[in-house]
Formats: C-alpha cells, structure tokens, sequence
C-alpha cells in the first residue's frame, strides 16, 4: 500500500487478531491511543497505528520510543495516509476553542476510504480484526461493518463524568441523578465552535450502533460511580463495556525518557525542595491574549512561590510549518524571578515533571490527560479551562474528587483572570491548611489508582478482559 508507512521493525509472525487504532487528530488523543497501542502490544498482538501522514510525523516527534526496536513496538505497525494540503490561521487569542486547527481536523475525515483498505487487507490475512477507534472518528470507521471479521470498539478519550452527562442529556434523561450536582454542573455553552459542532454531528449521523463495545481511559478508583452510571441499559443497551485506565498507568515508565540528556526543567527540579513547585502548562491547544499572559505573570512572581511555566504558543494545524509567535512575557519578568521560576518556552516532558518530588502543583486547562497524569502522580490541580470538555473536567476535580481548587469558574469565563486570583489560589494550593487538605486527598486517590493498575486491580482486570475479549476462540 503505497500510503502505508510502516516503522522499520521486524514483524512478528501471522496472528490470529490485529488491532487497527484509529485516532482522533488531537495531540491528547492521539497520546492515548499509542499507550493503549503499547499495551496490546505487550500481549504480543500486532497493532496498526493508522492517521495521516502529518500526524504520524507529529506522534514520532514527540514520543521518542514509537519507533524503538523494544519487543513491544515490533509489534506495533505506523500507517500515514496523505490528505490533502491545507492551510492554517494562526491561534486566536480571542477564541477559546481551538478554531485554527479546524482544517487539520476537517483533514481527517479524508481518512475513511484508506482505513477502510487497511482494515479490509489485513482482514484477508487474519481471521479478526479489532478496530478501536476514538470516538470522533465514527465518520472514517462508518464502512468497516462491511468486512464480516472485523469489529470495532469505541474508545472514549474523555472523562466518565464528561460523557456520562452528555449521554444521559441525549437520552431525555432516562433515571434521575442528584439535583445538586446538576444545578452546580457547568453548562456546555461556548465549549466548541459552530465549525467543530458540524463535525461532531457528522460523527453522529455516522453512528449505527455496529459497534461491540466501549473502552474509557478511566478508572472505577476515580469515578467509579459515573463508569456505573454509563454501564447502565439506559446509556449503554447491552454493549460491552471496560473502564481500562488511566492509560498512563499501565505504560512502563522507561518509555517517558524523553532523550539519554535529562532536560533542563527536570535538572532545575532537582535542586528544589520537595512538593514546592508549581507546574503551570495549558496544554498544546490553548492561546491567551497578551495581557492575560501578563496577568498569569504578575500572579506568578507574587505569589512567592516556586514554578515552571511551559509558556510555548499552541499547535498550529501543521506543527511542522512555520515557527509559531513566541510567548511575550512582561519585561524583566525572567530576571526578577531567576532562581524561583523557570520558564519553558519548547516541548517540556510533562510526565517526567509531574512525577518528580519537587512537585507540588498543577496549574491546568484540565484536558482529560493532563487531569490523568496529575491524578496518578498525586498531584493537586489549579483548574482553569479553556474548552471541549475541560469545565466539566474542572467540576469534577475541585468538586466532586476535592482535589484542586478554582483559577478561572465556568461561568466566568470570559473575563480577564486578575494577577491578585493568581496569587491568592499559587499561595492557597502550596502554603495553607486548605491546600494541606487537598494534596492528602489527592495523594489518597493517587493510591488508589495505583492499586487499581498493578495486578489484580480493577483497572488491570478490566484490560486483560478486553484482550480476552478480542483473542477469543484463537487462544
């Protein structure tokens, strides 16, 4: 296949199952779906990894191990399909949503026809075919339950609590809940754009059921009672149903070296005091407008505090085009906090950061990864969304779990964050008995999902139940 861009690995001997995993174009999303590609993997199943071709580009870049000749990833297999060229607007501060990477999301949907042979070739030389695909690639996936061994499973990129209550919305609310959470629940106006509700609907009208079953990267250890909610007839008829995170979890942590050189922010970590660094990072969607940035600062430098700043400019459509607007910070700023503050200004390892001891807060946009990755490590949030579903993200770590407190409400959200809120939640979260309450809390959960990923833990059943699903009679 000419479009097939295959890693140079050795492959494996025929199998009886393969996976396809077909990813939405997001960088979040298509992090999760490579852990989850790495984990089949340790099972010794082959896996396709299948998007375009820029985005295998990205996903190379940036996950340094994707290509490595571990046993693992020899059985992982990189399909890049070409689409055609588009351009992008630079990031506008003005939106909240992320409406400059609409054409490489628009992109995507060129991806139906090529899967679709990808799938139908491998069905010929193997006797199933497991597709797992994100939920917003219902539209590529639409033809493959015409090919009679393959299957497909829904991957849900978000949190239970998020998709719970949109699905029970849709459903004309089928059984009651608590009126309290749903008068406090933040509303999903100005969540997306028009341009990116018309590809949601698009992914709708695609979806007739055919589907086997769903995957969450959650776990019952944090929130359990939505995961029950979702399992229910009501929401989910008889389809099958595992809650298999958080992904990141179960990965090996070796595969989060980022190069044989640790980076700089990790070195300035290490010279610093245990749990007194905040960690300040809105993700590779999210573009404030100069004073705000302004604001953040000013808040940072008062606040007296020690942190890391990832003050890099969002992903454009194309992260290989043109080299994106630097950051501009207020003048003299890095100076007069040198030796407190670090600001990173390139890719940072997010991971690495949140894990080490020096750690002890997460300043976020509450993207379902970065929510995740700061709940493994146990490390308490500072929650500030920007769009999609990071308000209700936000809710359910400052309201339902405790484990954060409130940078920016909802309801609030198109004002200017003040320098003097910035200050007041940095010092609350590190230096009093609020923020004292809320870091045990979160390292009390930290525990729990640890426990749920290591042998015999829910999370780890539910794993090996879904590979036990997908292999069986071919055992």
């Amino acid at each position: 296949m000419g479009a097939d861009e295959r890693n140079s690995t050795i492959h494996p001997p025929a199998a009886e199952v393969v996976v396809v995993m077909v990813p939405f174009v997001g960088h979040g999303h298509l992090n999760q779906l490579l852990h989850l590609s790495r984990i089949i993997s340790s099972y010794k199943i082959p896996v396709h990894f299948a998007t375009t071709t820029t985005h295998i580009r990205q996903v190379r870049s940036r996950f340094h191990d994707f290509s490595s000749h571990s046993a693992a990833s020899n059985f992982i297999h990189s399909h890049g399909f070409p689409t055609p060229p588009f351009s992008s607007p630079p990031p506008n501060p003005s939106n909240r949503f992320p409406t400059h990477l609409q054409p490489a999301i628009d992109s995507s949907l060129h991806l139906r026809r090529p899967v679709t042979e990808l799938i139908r070739s491998l069905s010929s030389t193997t006797k199933r075919v497991a597709v797992v695909h994100d939920s917003l690639m219902l539209y590529v996936v639409q033809d493959v339950k015409s090919i009679p061994n393959a299957v497909t499973y829904i991957f849900n990129p978000v949190s239970a609590f998020d998709t719970f209550w949109g699905a029970w919305e849709r459903r004309s609310r089928p059984f009651p809940v608590d009126p309290g959470m749903l008068k406090r629940l933040p509303s999903d106006d100005g969540c997306f754009s028009p341009e990116f509700i018309d590809f949601l609907n698009l992914q709708i009208i695609a979806q007739d059921g055919s589907h086997v079953g769903e995957l969450y990267d959650s776990s019952r250890a944090i929130e359990g009672e939505y995961l029950e909610y979702l399992e229910r007839e009501e929401i989910n008829g008889k389809k099958k149903f595992w809650a298999i995170g958080p992904l990141i979890n179960h990965v090996d942590k070796s595969t989060f070296k980022v190069s044989h050189n640790r980076h700089k922010c990790l070195q300035w970590l290490d010279m610093m005091p245990p749990s007194s660094v905040v960690y300040v990072s809105f993700g590779t969607t999210t573009t404030f407008t100069d004073e705000q940035i302004t604001e953040l600062a000013i808040g940072l430098e008062r606040s007296q505090q020690r942190f890391i700043w990832v003050a890099r400019a969002a992903d454009k459509g194309d992260v290989f085009g043109e080299e994106a607007k630097m950051v501009d910070l207020p003048e003299g700023f890095e100076e007069r906090v040198e030796g407190r503050g670090l600001v990173v200004r390139e890719w940072a390892p997010q991971m690495e950061i949140l894990g080490h001891v020096a750690t002890g807060a997460f300043m976020t946009h509450c993207g379902w990864n970065s929510c995740t990755e700061s709940i493994s490590r146990g490390v308490p949030m500072a929650t500030w969304p920007m769009h999609s579903d990071q308000p209700r993200n936000a809710f359910l770590i400052t309201d339902v779990l405790r484990i954060g407190l409130v940078v920016n409400d909802w309801e609030h959200r198109d004002e200017l964050v003040k320098s003097e809120v910035v200050e007041d939640v940095v010092r609350r979260l590190m230096d009093s008995k609020e923020g004292e309450e809320v870091r045990k809390r979160a390292a009390e959960l930290a525990d729990k999902v640890q426990k749920s990923v290591e042998e015999s833990g829910e999370s780890r059943k539910e794993i090996d139940s879904f590979i036990s699903h997908i292999t069986r009679q071919y055992q």
